[in-house]
C-alpha cells in the first residue's frame, strides 16, 4: 500500500465490511426463510442458483474470522444483522437468533473491533413478502417494531448504527430492474418501495433515539453519472440518472423533498399523502456513510421514462465489469459535505473491487485489489486536505462470500475463501494493509 496509517487524521476508522446472508449461513440457528431464499430457487435469477444457507459459515467460525481482523489491524467491523434471524416471520423474535448477535458482538468487543451494525441489508423475511414486502405502508411499522427487538439486545455496545443499507438497491434495483429479490419489473411497486424504504429510516432512527441508542446514521451508494455526450438529450438523461440513483435519498432525508427530474416518473405511484411522511424521514443524522464503487456513462434513449441506457466506457475495469474511477468517490465526498451535510461526519462504508483471485503456492498475489484501494484512500485524503470531515474508510469485503445474483464467482474479499472446504487464505492485500494498518 502506498499509504500508512499516519497520513490519515488521528482517530481516523479504518475497518472491513460484511452483511449477514453473505457470509452466516442462513440455515442455521432457526432463522426463518427470506425473499433471498425463493428468489434464488427460481430459475433464471442466480448464477447456478446459488443460495446463503452456508456462505462463508460465519455463524460457527466468527472467531476465527474476527481473529483475523484483529491480526490486521483494524479498528472496526461493519456487519449487519439479519431481519429474518431475529425474527423468523418478520415480527417474532427468535432467542437463539438474539443470543448470536450477543455473542458475535461481545467477541468483536473482546478483540478491540468497534462494532458498526446496519439493521437491514436486504434480507426481508417471506411471510412480510407475502403481505406486500417493501411495496406495503405497513413496512415502516415493522421495521421499527425489529429495530427495537435487536437493538433492545445490543444497542448499549455499538459504536454506530445506520437501519438501511443502500436503499437504491432495496428500491431501484429490486423493483424496477428485477435484479434483486423480489424480482420486480414494476414502477408502481418501485416507486412505493423507494418512499417506504425512507419511512422505513426514519422510523427506526426514531426507534433507536428513544431507546437511547447513540450515533445514528444513514448508508447510501452512488455511481457517478456522466454524459456518453455534451448534447441536451444525454445531459438530461444523466441528471434523470442522477436523480434516482444519487440524488433521491439524500434530498429526502436532508431536505424532505425528492428531485423534480425524478418525480416526473414516480410521482402518479407514490402511495397518498407521501409528503406527511418527510417529517419521519427527516429524523436527525449523526453521520453519513458512502458506498462507492464506480462510475456509469449514461446515453438517452426512446424507451419510456427515464428514458436512458447505460454505456460501456473506456476505463480499466473490475470483475463485475465496473470501470475504476477513483475520482468519483472524491467528487462524491465534496458534493455530499457541500449540498446535503455540512459539519457531519462521512464515513466511506464501502468501498472495493471483485477480482478474479486465485491460489497458487499457498498464496493469493491480488495487487489489483492494492493498487484500487491506494487510489481510492488518496481521494479520501485529497478530499480531508480540503476540509471534508471523512472519519473512517470500510474495505467490502473481509471475506468473500455471496455476491447475491451472482452467486459464489465474484470475489470482493481480503481474504480468499475456498467455497468447498471453507479454507480462509488471507490475500496479498490482507498482509499489505495490515503493514499499513500498524500503529
Amino acid at each position: 500500500m502506498q499509504f500508512k496509517r499516519s497520513d490519515f487524521p488521528e482517530g481516523f476508522t479504518f475497518g472491513a465490511a460484511t452483511s449477514a446472508y453473505q457470509i452466516e449461513g442462513h440455515a442455521h440457528g432457526g432463522a426463518g426463510q427470506t425473499h433471498w431464499d425463493t428468489f434464488a430457487a427460481t430459475p433464471g435469477n442466480v448464477v447456478r442458483q446459488e443460495h446463503g444457507a452456508l456462505a462463508c459459515d460465519h455463524y460457527n467460525r466468527y472467531e476465527e474470522d474476527f481473529d483475523l481482523m484483529q491480526a490486521a489491524g483494524f479498528d472496526a467491523y461493519r456487519f449487519s444483522t439479519s431481519w429474518a434471524r431475529v425474527m423468523p416471520d418478520g415480527k417474532t423474535p427468535n432467542p437463539e437468533g438474539l443470543d448470536f448477535y450477543d455473542r458475535l458482538v461481545d467477541a468483536m468487543l473482546e478483540r478491540g473491533l468497534a462494532p458498526y451494525a446496519t439493521l437491514y441489508h436486504w434480507e426481508l423475511p417471506s411471510d412480510l413478502a407475502d403481505m406486500g414486502g417493501w411495496r406495503s405502508p405497513d413496512l415502516a411499522k415493522w421495521f421499527g417494531d425489529y429495530t427495537a427487538c435487536i437493538m433492545g439486545r445490543i444497542g448499549d455496545r455499538m459504536a454506530t448504527v445506520a437501519p438501511i443499507n443502500e436503499p437504491w438497491c432495496v428500491g431501484w434495483l429490486s423493483h424496477f430492474m428485477g435484479h434483486h429479490a423480489p424480482g420486480l419489473r414494476d414502477i408502481r411497486a418501485t416507486a412505493r418501495a423507494m418512499h417506504h424504504v425512507l419511512l422505513a429510516h426514519g422510523t427506526a432512527i426514531e426507534t433507536m433515539r428513544g431507546l437511547g441508542v447513540k450515533n445514528l446514521g444513514g448508508v447510501f451508494n452512488f455511481e457517478w453519472a456522466q454524459p456518453v455526450d455534451d448534447t441536451p438529450e444525454a445531459m438530461a438523461a444523466t441528471e434523470r440518472y442522477d436523480g434516482y440513483y444519487n440524488r433521491f435519498f439524500l434530498d429526502g432525508v436532508f431536505k424532505g423533498s425528492y428531485p423534480k427530474s425524478v418525480l416526473e416518473g414516480l410521482e402518479p405511484y407514490l402511495p397518498t399523502g407521501w409528503q406527511d411522511d418527510f417529517k419521519t424521514i427527516q429524523a436527525p443524522l449523526d453521520w453519513v456513510g458512502l458506498n462507492y464503487y464506480t462510475r456509469k456513462i449514461i446515453a438517452p434513449n426512446t424507451d419510456a421514462w427515464p428514458s436512458l441506457e447505460e454505456v460501456e466506457g473506456p476505463l480499466p475495469k473490475t470483475q463485475m465489469g465496473w470501470e475504476v474511477y477513483p475520482d468519483g468517490l472524491y467528487k462524491f465526498l465534496k458534493r455530499t459535505a457541500s449540498e446535503y451535510t455540512g459539519d457531519l461526519p462521512l464515513f466511506v462504508t464501502e468501498n472495493g473491487m471483485a477480482n478474479p483471485d486465485v491460489i497458487q503456492d499457498g498464496a493469493v498475489n491480488d495487487q489489483e485489489r492494492i493498487e484500487f484501494v491506494d487510489v481510492h484512500l488518496a481521494k479520501v485524503k485529497q478530499a480531508i486536505s480540503e476540509g471534508v470531515p471523512v472519519n473512517g474508510y470500510f474495505l467490502w469485503s473481509l471475506l468473500d462470500n455471496y455476491e447475491w445474483a451472482l452467486g459464489y464467482e465474484k470475489r470482493f474479499g481480503l481474504i480468499h475463501m475456498d467455497f468447498d472446504t471453507l479454507k480462509r487464505t488471507p490475500k496479498a492485500s490482507y498482509y499489505a494493509l495490515q503493514k499499513a494498518l500498524e500503529k
